[in-house]
């Protein structure tokens, strides 16, 4: 199921931060009282290959997403315990030491299940019923969340492939414009381009023009 152009689940699930501290966080009520735009990004595991490599390159963009009234928040399907493990191990011993946002724990993948991001298959088996098959991990989902709680984009990555960090950036810088300005923004639109009106003129004058 999508939920782009809808609001994002009103879901609470547990979180921890890097100081240690458990808390419970629902994104959709947080983005509406806080009026932040949230970047949710989905990963596999903790203490795996890819993952840590994603985990560090979201802490370097923090910056310019605070600067884009725009908060990070991590998850995983991992315990609140292996996260805070994973956020006290060194860089150079695949740890994510450093890392400043906070991560959620979906353990009970209540939201991951409802957001249908989960590694997993039901299968009937002759003699127990139901079962499931795959990882029963998320995969490298990635959700943009507006000061309304309305998702404004989401993406699914499969397990092997990092994500690009600047585009979510772009993205951001996009609808940003879009909010500010009643444009819309077109293929490869980057800050400070050109944007457009959503006419049929509008159109037409932006190809003309480039």
């Amino acid at each position: 199921m999508s939920f782009t152009g809808k609001n994002f689940p009103n879901i609470t699930v547990d979180a921890i931060d890097y100081l240690g501290d458990n808390f419970s966080i629902n994104i959709f009520e947080k983005a509406k009282a806080e009026g932040k735009k949230v970047l949710l990004f989905w990963y596999p595991k903790d203490f795996t290959f890819v993952c840590p490599t994603e985990l560090h390159a979201f802490q370097e963009a923090k910056a310019e997403l605070e600067k884009r009234n725009t908060i990070i928040i991590g998850a995983s399907c991992d315990s609140a315990e292996v996260h805070f493990a994973w956020l006290n191990t060194a860089k150079d011993n695949g740890g994510i030491e450093g890392v400043e946002y906070p991560l959620i724990a979906d353990t009970n993948r209540n939201l991951s299940s409802v957001l249908g991001i989960l590694d997993v298959k039901e299968v009937e088996h002759e003699e127990y019923g139901t079962l499931v098959e795959g990882s029963a991990v998320t995969y490298r989902a990635t959700y943009l969340i507006d000061e309304t709680g309305k998702v404004f984009h989401e993406s699914v990555n499969d397990m092997p492939l990092g994500r690009n960090v600047k585009e979510y950036i772009r993205l951001i810088d996009a609808y940003t414009h879009v909010q500010k300005h009643g444009e819309v923004c077109p293929a490869n639109w980057e800050e400070g381009k050109e944007a457009m009106n959503a006419t049929r003129e509008g159109v037409a004058n932006y190809l003309s023009a480039n």
